[in-house]
């Protein structure tokens, strides 16, 4: 203790300095005994004044904020105020630390794709981040150290808390109706509660999807299969005529070429959503897709409609190409070709036009002048198996896969599907390819040593692409 033996000897000198006056003023007066003992008593106060003089100044500084540095004074408040300081110090720099590494790990929460609400032992909201907030329906400041239950009015949810077992989560409607909530909780410290909530939206309408989709693809093949199971069991069990057995032939090969077309349509629905996207530096002539969709589109029609296949300029033939795979867009336009023909009445007309916008985008445009539908459907049209008239879609040989087919196609190639239509006026099916999938005549020299679907160099001439 350095300050210990000073303080000792100052105050003996102080004593002995005052004892000693006292004694020579009492030697005058005639009591020298009595000026010693005055005098040490003086000097004993007056060491305790400056004791207490530097005390106060001390507790006056511990009783401001402390900005500024602690009082030095030598001796025993100089050692005990550098100490206090030099602890408080160290305290406030551990505060900052710990407020730091809060500020943080509250930074962390509040980037969490979920929400997350911390409660304490009256369920009121101590810190909730935006996410939680928005999935509530809350306001993360001014609804702090209120009661969940005064603000999150779900009965689910107030069951569920009130409850107090929370092993599982509940699901219930988010605020407004928007989408669906799933929230968990998990108890902490002084019963105190966590609240962890996500938006499960998406995940439940993809579930949605997934049943539905297994449900139709179940009926789509159970009805074909259910007819060829009871025309094998007629012929094996009936005697049937010639004219019998070569009808009932023709209506088996009829269904099981339904399968075969649903089947076929599913392996394409898989193989366009399991692989890459197709390459950028292959290159699709525009005209020979042209004539290739022709060519189905008459052998469908039969003669029965007006087919136009061509550039919407009125050239002879577009010479543009388009980057991406062959099959995959002879798919698309394929299928909106055949949908315009069979739901085209006889003596109408179906053209596909292709035409370069402004800035650059490449439009193919199925269009026709059949039955039309409805704004209602337009939609849903590309929903796997869905079917403005169910009925009529299966007379007429529909899987109910084509537009998905399309927009996946499209969507692969970095362009989307626009759909107009009216009931009795007809409808129109736009394929829009970006600018960068997309070159002209006029550029084709920039395309040396890029290749065709098949391979085949691209170089040369305009017609070279053809």
């Amino acid at each position: 203790m350095p300050w210990l033996i000073p303080r000792l000897v100052a105050t003996l000198l102080a004593v002995l300095l005052a004892a000693s006056f006292g004694g020579l003023v009492g030697l005058v007066w005639g009591v020298p005994s009595v000026g010693v003992v005055l005098g040490s008593l003086v000097g004993c106060l007056a060491c305790a004044a400056v004791d207490a003089l530097r005390g106060k100044r001390f507790m006056n500084w511990l009783q401001q904020k402390r900005g500024d540095a602690a009082p030095r004074d030598s001796g025993f408040w100089g050692e005990i105020g550098h100490r206090v300081e030099r602890s408080l110090r160290l305290l406030e720099r551990q505060v900052g630390m710990e407020q730091t590494r809060l500020a943080q790990f509250l930074s962390a929460i509040e980037a969490s794709p979920n929400g997350v609400m911390l409660l304490d032992a009256h369920d009121q909201i101590e810190w909730c981040n935006s996410v939680a907030a928005d999935q509530f329906g809350l306001d993360p400041r001014r609804d702090r150290m209120q009661p969940i239950t005064n603000l999150v009015r779900e009965p689910a949810f107030v069951a569920y808390l009130q409850a107090g077992v929370f092993e599982e989560s509940v699901t219930f409607p988010g605020p407004g109706l928007r989408g669906t909530v799933s929230v968990l909780i998990r108890p902490y410290g002084e019963s105190m509660k966590l609240v962890l909530s996500q938006d499960i939206t998406e995940r439940e309408r993809s579930d949605s999807m997934r049943r539905s989709f297994v449900a139709n693809v179940s009926h789509e093949i159970r009805t074909p299969l259910t007819v060829l199971s009871g025309f094998i069991e007629t012929m094996a069990s009936v005697q049937l005529t010639d004219a019998e057995r070569h009808r009932v032939n023709e209506l088996m090969a009829q269904q099981t070429r339904r399968m075969q077309l649903l089947v076929g349509d599913l392996l394409t629905l898989a193989q366009l959503e399991g692989s890459p996207r197709p390459p950028a530096d292959r290159w699709v002539s525009v005209q020979q897709l042209l004539v290739q969709v022709r060519v189905a589109a008459e052998a469908l029609s039969a003669g029965r409609h007006t087919i136009v296949c061509g550039d919407a300029s009125g050239a002879d033939g577009p010479s543009d190409v388009i980057a991406g795979s062959e099959h995959e867009l002879h798919s698309a336009v394929a299928n909106l070709v055949s949908n315009a023909v069979r739901y085209t009445p006889a003596g109408g007309s179906v053209k596909v036009l292709w035409s370069i916008r402004g800035d650059g985008t490449g439009e193919l445009d199925v269009c026709d002048t059949g039955i039309g539908i409805a704004a209602e459907h337009l939609l849903r049209l590309t929903e796997r198996f869905y079917r403005v008239d169910g009925s009529r879609s299966r007379d007429t040989g529909g899987t109910g896969l084509g537009l998905s087919i399309v927009k996946h196609v499209v969507q692969r190639h970095g362009g989307s599907l626009e759909i107009r239509s009216e009931p009795g006026s007809g409808s129109s099916f736009k394929l829009m390819f970006p600018a960068p999938r997309v070159r002209e005549a006029s550029r084709l020299p920039e395309l040396q040593g890029a290749t065709h679907a098949d391979g085949s160099v691209l170089r040369g001439s305009p017609l070279d692409v053809i």
